[in-house]
């Protein structure tokens, strides 16, 4: 057995709590890692890992161990990675986390274009609007929307997306078109449960800042579902721009109340702190900056999509 294979097998593991999982991300057999963890436990002379028939604990010495294997792994990979990818290029697999519509809207294409420059890499995107837990599910970057609340995490921030205020015309021919922000809460509204305080919308203008609580007439946990129920002339939504451009440039949906600003989301790269960062993982954050900047020239601050 290789020490580094062993000492992989170990953080893999004891960072996620299982043989199976730890097999999973290093793309071998179950069978394989528990062998690697056995041998380096032999080698060290101590016992690494607690067995039991429904999870993997640690014990002290494994707690030690655990606290220098990542950054020595990690500063191994940067290593090598430094001296290979001068002359090769990146290689191997980048393991990134978005939330689900922005991903499918904006990290979709903004790997797609990473990969085209680098086409040796793999890269394995995931889906999920929870915050995944980077080190258990073996992330090496994120995108998230909103503030980190996370203080374990290193965080690039990109830049800001906007959000408005939109209807159909079909809801509007019905229903009126609301005149201040006062007037919402007489109004059909659908809700994006993925907002933080999301039934509370908040509008600036000349008249000051106006704090409105919502009544959801229909909610949802997608930001594409809510702008879907908003097409099809179920009400008021409140959403990212980065999910309307295509609905508003078709005239499907509508801006309202143009004369009051909303607040802006920070939106992030976030990676473990006090890990060496991979230089292909360096170079994906790198360009995520060059792309949303470019996405804003291109189409200014107040829609944050690529037209």
């Amino acid at each position: 057995m290789d020490l580094i294979d062993g000492l992989r097998a170990f953080v893999a593991t004891a960072q996620s709590g299982s043989f199976t999982a730890a097999a999973e991300r290093l793309g071998m057999s179950n069978r394989l890692s528990s062998k690697y963890v056995g041998e380096l436990e032999t080698r060290l002379g101590v016992r690494l890992l607690q067995r039991t028939t429904r999870k993997v604990g640690i014990t002290p010495a494994g707690e030690r161990l655990l606290a220098r294997a990542p950054a020595l792994l990690d500063e191994l990979d940067a290593m090598i990675g430094d001296v290979t990818e001068d002359t090769r290029g990146f290689s191997g697999v980048i393991r990134v986390s978005a939330p689900v519509t922005f991903g499918e809207i904006f990290v979709r294409d903004l790997l797609g274009r990473f990969c085209t420059e680098h086409p040796d890499l793999v890269v394995d995107l995931r889906l999920d609007d929870a915050h995944v837990d980077l080190a258990s599910d073996g992330i090496d970057l994120a995108f998230r929307i909103g503030q980190p609340d996370v203080a374990a995490l290193t965080v690039r921030r990109l830049g800001q997306i906007g959000s408005r205020l939109v209807a159909a015309p079909a809801y509007l021919e019905v229903h009126g078109r609301p005149a201040r922000p006062a007037d919402l809460p007489a109004h059909r509204c659908i809700i994006d449960t993925n907002r933080r305080a999301a039934d509370r919308w908040v509008f600036r203008g000349a008249d000051g800042e106006h704090v409105i609580h919502v009544p959801g007439r229909m909610m949802a946990n997608s930001a594409r579902v809510v702008r879907d129920l908003a097409m099809s002339g179920q009400g008021i939504a409140f959403l990212p721009d980065f999910v309307l451009h295509d609905a508003l440039a078709a005239g499907q949906l509508e801006p309202l109340l143009g004369d009051y600003s909303c607040d802006t989301i920070p939106v992030s790269a976030v990676w473990l702190e006090g890990r060496s960062l991979p230089r292909k993982v360096r170079a994906l954050v790198d360009f995520a900056r060059r792309d949303f900047a470019e996405l804003l020239r291109g189409t200014g601050p107040e829609t944050g999509t690529r037209s």
